[in-house]
């Protein structure tokens, strides 16, 4: 069974800094894109960033140049390194990823991990 572990959200002061952590788990063969999205109350959810197997990045607008994501495939890991933090920050932040499982269809399945909060506040 495969599945995504977020880690590393907590209460954070405006202007820190937060790095997230996300490690699949399971019987993996290859893990695809890995992004990071988030929710905030009354809110839809947003990709915040996402990267490729080979490290090409994506960022939303409202986070470049803050927010650096970054993998570790051989730990099958993402992370978001979240510097200068606002208010407007404060979701829930939610791992994502492509997987294809080992010995299963060769095709990619979408996971989701349950989600870290992320509170910045004063």
């Amino acid at each position: 069974q495969v599945q995504l572990v977020e880690s590393g959200g907590g209460l954070v002061q405006p202007g820190g800094s937060l790095r997230l952590s996300c490690v699949a788990s399971g019987s993996i063969f290859s893990i695809n894109i890995m992004a990071w999205y988030r929710q905030a109350p009354g809110k839809q959810r947003e990709l915040v960033a996402q990267i490729t197997t080979r490290g090409i990045t994506h960022y939303a607008d409202s986070v470049k140049g803050r927010f650096t994501i970054s993998r570790d495939n051989d730990k099958n890991a993402v992370y978001l390194q979240m510097n200068s933090l606002k208010s407007d920050d404060t979701a829930v932040y939610y791992c994502y990823s492509q997987i294809r499982p080992s010995g299963g269809r060769e095709v990619w399945f979408q996971y989701w991990g349950q989600g870290t909060q992320v509170t910045v506040s004063s």
